[in-house]
């Protein structure tokens, strides 16, 4: 069951010969769900081998161009393909003009739907949501409407023993209500409790995505717990006043928010272009939350299932 995040970009907003601009991909059960979408991120999709099929849901945090820019050259190639599934965006409802004009412009008859879905960057609400996981808003600070998701997923279901399924002849019926947290009662009417013939659950795994904000204490209580926190750490910290003026974090300040908010992983990025060695981010964000790791372009960080 797999949980796992490919970095396509890390760089804030302008790219380098190392570093493409913003754009992840999670894989939550081998559904693909698109954040960000920066210029180039079609031709990361190619190199990390994401097939373009499994892009049915996209995420825009929020209107700036190196976030979007890359929409217009994946909503084109989508239709060069003769993509016939719905593609459904979820974005502040300006972005739905703004693609319906170039649409209208350069492609005309769209081989395919889109469905906008219009989010509030100022309210932490669920904005979907399946039998897998759901996704909420997180309300970010930044010098336009702004937000963060967060990727939460539901509870597993319980295993059952192997050796009690063969012990009580276990129907298969039943099996299904016995993963959900039912007792199991056997033709006697002896009661078998739950506990006693299924494996501890997994526990649920999550991911919060939070570019492009200033230092913001608020969101902590929506990310709690979170178990990979990407968090912007735009500049180090000897440049702490021009984060603030730009509506930016440091990487201390992003680690920070990692340990108040008791994140189990940070990953740092959306790097100025100014740093072509960003060790002294890393060292700094480590100094506060040591369990700190740097944005990569084309790295996959996976969370495991944990008892």
């Amino acid at each position: 069951m797999t949980f796992e995040l490919t970095i396509l970009g890390s760089s804030s907003a302008v790219p380098t010969s190392k570093r493409n601009l913003t754009a992840h991909v999670l894989n939550v059960h081998e559904r693909f769900f698109l954040i960000d979408c920066g210029e180039g991120t079609q031709i990361q999709l190619r190199r990390n081998k994401i097939r373009f099929g499994k892009i049915n849901h996209i995420f825009i945090s929020h209107l700036h161009g190196d976030h979007i820019f890359g929409l217009f050259g994946l909503i084109s190639t989508f239709n060069l393909l003769n993509r016939d599934k719905n593609l459904h965006i979820y974005a502040h409802s300006e972005l739905e003009n703004i693609l319906k004009r170039h649409i209208e412009y350069f492609e005309r008859n769209l081989s395919f739907e889109i469905i906008y879905h219009h989010i509030n960057p100022k309210l932490n609400e669920t904005i979907f949501e399946d039998s897998k996981l759901t996704v909420e808003t997180i309300p970010l600070k930044h010098r336009i409407p702004c937000c963060g998701f967060l990727f939460k997923e539901k509870p597993h279901l319980k295993n059952i023993k192997k050796n009690f399924i063969e012990k009580y002849a276990i129907p298969i019926a039943q099996i299904q209500k016995i993963k959900e947290g039912d007792d199991f009662v056997t033709e006697s009417g002896k009661i078998i409790p739950n506990a006693e013939i299924t494996l501890p659950q997994f526990k649920q795994r999550s991911y919060a995505y939070c570019t492009d904000t200033a230092y913001y204490e608020k969101i902590i209580p929506i990310i709690n717990n979170v178990d990979l926190l990407f968090h912007e750490s735009t500049y180090a910290n000897n440049l702490k006043k021009q984060a603030k003026e730009t509506f930016h974090s440091t990487a201390e300040q992003a680690a920070t928010i990692a340990k108040k908010a008791n994140a189990g992983k940070l990953l740092i990025g959306h790097f100025s272009a100014r740093y072509k060695d960003i060790a002294d981010l890393i060292n700094e964000a480590r100094s506060v939350f040591e369990n700190t790791i740097a944005a990569e372009d084309g790295e996959k960080y996976e969370i495991p299932l944990t008892r």
